[in-house]
């Protein structure tokens, strides 16, 4: 299998219920930390890691997403007219060239293991990243998503990112079952009740995947709600000795909620001031 990681998916098909009204006709992960959308800190991550195809995994009311990526002719002509030329470039620039956007379609929303499945066929028969928008990853480069490329590369095994949760918040996360020796990944319990976690390792939104998760993905049965949970795929290849961990670097704001998309911008804004 080519270990060299040339795609990345980012499900962006939810629908913010967190943030409306805002979010009511506009994608939460459009909505801007300081001047950048989540989803465009996401997406310079993934390149940053070498990624060149980024397919984003879409629902009702998301055009704008695919909007944004576009090229906007019309907008660079006439920023150039009134000769603000680095904002112009700024717009041309925001995917660089070479890199392409691929978009599909989630038609319901039946969980994070739905959405991946949702991307197989742009993915084909490779190794991949997935990027959770939300998880807002800063104060580091080249970024959490590098790391897990590069042991990607070193050990052929899918990688997640991890990081230490102590006390009752262990509980809204995949929790890492840690192995024999305590470092590694022997499975991966999704929101365990506090008491039964298995560590205070979380999985966040960060993957680096082989692509026969997809099998593992299509044998598994929907859980609660109807959803099909990649924790559950992940928790089968962990078992089977597949999966390894990196502890992310940086900072880390969970975006889906207001008051660490606040704690985010404010930390952004403060960050670009002292420099």
């Amino acid at each position: 299998m080519d270990k060299k990681i040339r795609k990345a998916v980012f499900p962006v098909a939810g629908y913010g219920t967190r943030f409306l009204p805002a979010t009511k006709a506009m994608p939460k992960e459009l909505l801007p930390i300081v001047d950048k959308p989540l989803i465009q800190y996401a997406a310079e991550e993934a390149i940053a890691a070498g990624i060149d195809t980024l397919i984003f995994v879409t629902g009702r009311n998301k055009r704008a997403i695919e909007d944004h990526f576009d090229s906007n002719n019309e907008l660079e002509t006439v920023l150039r007219a009134k000769g603000k030329d680095s904002q112009a470039d700024m717009v041309r620039n925001i995917i660089p060239v070479g890199v392409e956007c691929i978009f599909v379609r989630q038609a319901e929303q039946l969980g994070l293991g739905h959405a991946v499945l949702c991307a197989e066929r742009a993915v084909g028969d490779e190794p991949f990243a997935v990027l959770l928008a939300d998880d807002f990853l800063t104060d580091y480069e080249p970024g959490v998503t590098a790391d897990l490329v590069r042991a990607f590369e070193d050990s052929g095994r899918s990688q997640i990112s991890v990081m230490e949760v102590n006390g009752p918040d262990i509980s809204k996360y995949g929790v890492v079952v840690p192995n024999r020796q305590g470092v590694g990944v022997a499975g991966l319990i999704e929101k365990p009740d506090v008491e039964n976690a298995p560590s205070n390792l979380a999985s966040i939104g960060r993957y680096v995947l082989t692509p026969d998760i997809f099998e593992t993905l299509w044998g598994l049965s929907a859980g609660s709600g109807g959803e099909i949970q990649l924790a559950d795929a992940i928790n089968i290849q962990a078992k089977r000795g597949s999966v390894g961990s990196i502890r992310i670097n940086g900072l880390r704001f969970d975006c889906g909620s207001v008051d660490e998309f606040i704690e985010a911008s404010n930390f952004v804004f403060n960050q670009r001031k002292s420099n």
